[in-house]
Formats: C-alpha cells, structure tokens, sequence
C-alpha cells in the first residue's frame, strides 16, 4: 500500500484516479478547497485537507498527483479569469513543490498535469513531445505551469508532465456539454473544422498517470492523448452518428470569436498530438480510434447522459 496525495482531485480524472487507488487499497489524500465534499463520500483510506499544513512531516508521501487548475473553457478570458487560470495552476503548483522540498521525506514521483495546449494551434503537423509551439496564451500558461512542477527534480524527485488531450466520458467533460445540441439535431462542426482534436477516453488517461508512478524510468513530458486524433469535423460526424444524429449546423469562426473573444483560439485552433513517449514505455491503450471509445461510453440503444458500460 502506497500513501498518495492528489489535488485536484475531486474534477472528472482526479475522480477516475483516486477509485483506482482506493480499490487497489492505496492510502488517499486530496488537497481540495472544498474537503467536506470528499469527506462525505465516507471512503476507507480517503482523506481531505483543505492544506498542506495538515500533514504532519512524519507522514510519508509514497506519490503525488498535481492536477489542479480551474477549468480553461468554462469562461471567457478577461485578466481577472487568466488571474484564475494562473493562480490555480502555476502558483499552486509553485506552492506544492516549495512544501515538498521543505519535507525531509520526499515522494518517489511527482506526476503533474498540463494540456496539449502547450503547443498552441499546430495546424495539421503531427506533433509529439519533441515538437516545438505557436506562442499564444495557453502556452503561456502551460509552460509556466510545467516549469514550476519541473523545478521538484532539483530536490530529488522524479518528474512526469502529462499534456492531456480532451478527455471523453459520458457524464462529464467536454462531451457533457456536446450531448444535449447533438441529439436535439442542433450539433455541427466548428469554423472549418480541419483543426485536429487529440482526444482520449477517461479510463485510458487514468490508467496513464496511474502508470508514470509504476515505473522509475519515466520521466519528462507525456502526451496525454490517443494514437489516433481526428479533425474537429471527423469528430463532429463521428460523434453524431453515434448518437444516430446528423450533425448539419456549423459554428463559424467569426461567431465563436464573438461569443468567445481570445477562447475561441482554443476551439478554432488545435493539435495533430500523438503519445509517442507512452508507446515508448509500453503503455497500452484499450481505445486507439473515436469510434471505439464513443461505443463504449454511448452504446447503441443506450445514449442517455451518464450511462457507459464497463471498463
């Protein structure tokens, strides 16, 4: 049994972690703003603080899993919600390192959290850990914040970043919010559609973060995403058949810059991501292809939010 301290632990993958470990019989600890919210899931070794402070120096951190941030889409980007997004980010991790160098026992591993947006609007190039950017603000953010959870390796402690892609699940994430359009007919694509989204099913991202604190050879950046990304309009056809839709109502570029402002960079632009560092170490993915893991979350006859079949 391993000790694990996890922030961001109580969003879509920090949920999907903290049950793996739990029936593993892993010791769980989240730093979360809200710990009566995990507290009252009323879970055998399942712990919440609300910080740092709570644990005593003599308790032992085996592994650390740093996924917190406020979500990057949710909202439009005014200074004060990139003031969110940054603080979140880039100062709590700055924080979690600090502590972390401060403990006389320090963790096997720190696996943090970024996104494929580190590499800005890569057009239709494949990109992989190696790949340079297209300086714009969520590379800003991401580098910022990779190069705080780096700083942990001059104290000893090895460390993954994980750029994770759009993550797929039946009753969260981004396909949440795609459900209900798509089957009242009202889905299409986005501006033209050709920018390429590197998506990868919640079980799978799980599993991978899971992984990089199983192997002491792991280090460095990972691309959190499927060996298979599709264009926005691939995804769009694929998702709506799925769902027995059509998908024939387009959003384009000018309006989403309307409604968005400098977000739409986000769902204009996107990434040809390939996890190439994963298949290095061997990592298996149970769902390669869109059509496979949208089968699994949404199976034919059932498409009702919140239902998938087993993992």
């Amino acid at each position: 049994m391993k000790h694990f301290l996890l922030t961001g632990g109580t969003g879509l993958i920090g949920t999907a972690i903290i049950d793996k470990l739990i029936a593993d019989n892993h010791q769980v600890t989240i730093l979360s703003r809200t710990p009566a919210k995990v507290s009252a899931r009323d879970i055998p070794n399942l712990n919440a603080i609300a910080s740092l402070a709570e644990i005593d120096d003599k308790d032992k951190i085996d592994v650390v899993i740093n996924l917190a941030g406020a979500p990057i889409a949710d909202k439009r980007w005014t200074q004060s919600r990139k003031r969110v997004l940054e603080s979140s980010r880039i100062e709590l991790t700055r924080n979690l390192v600090d502590w972390l160098a401060q403990r006389q026992s320090k963790p096997e591993c720190l696996i943090s959290g970024s996104a494929v947006g580190w590499y800005g609007d890569g057009g239709e190039q494949t990109l992989n850990e190696e790949s340079s950017f297209h300086d714009e603000y969520a590379h800003q953010l991401c580098e910022q914040w990779e190069q705080q959870a780096s700083a942990a390796e001059k104290h000893g402690i090895r460390v993954c970043i994980v750029r994770t892609g759009l993550v797929l699940a039946a009753d969260g994430g981004f396909l949440k919010k795609m459900l209900l359009p798509f089957k009242l007919g009202l889905g299409g694509r986005l501006a033209n559609g050709r920018q390429y989204m590197p998506w990868i099913h919640l079980n799978d991202i799980s599993r991978l973060f899971l992984t990089l604190t199983e192997q002491p050879q792991a280090k460095g950046v990972f691309n959190g995403c499927a060996p298979n990304p599709v264009s926005n309009a691939e995804f769009t056809d694929i998702f709506a058949k799925q769902l027995h839709r059509k998908a024939l109502l387009p959003l384009p570029a000018t309006l989403l810059k309307l409604l968005f402002g400098e977000l739409s960079d986000l769902l204009i632009g996107g990434q040809k991501a390939i996890p190439k560092h994963a298949m290095e170490i061997g990592f298996k993915f149970q769902f390669e292809t869109l059509p496979n893991a949208l089968n699994n979350l949404f199976p034919p006859g059932d498409n009702r939010p919140g239902q998938s079949s087993s993992v």
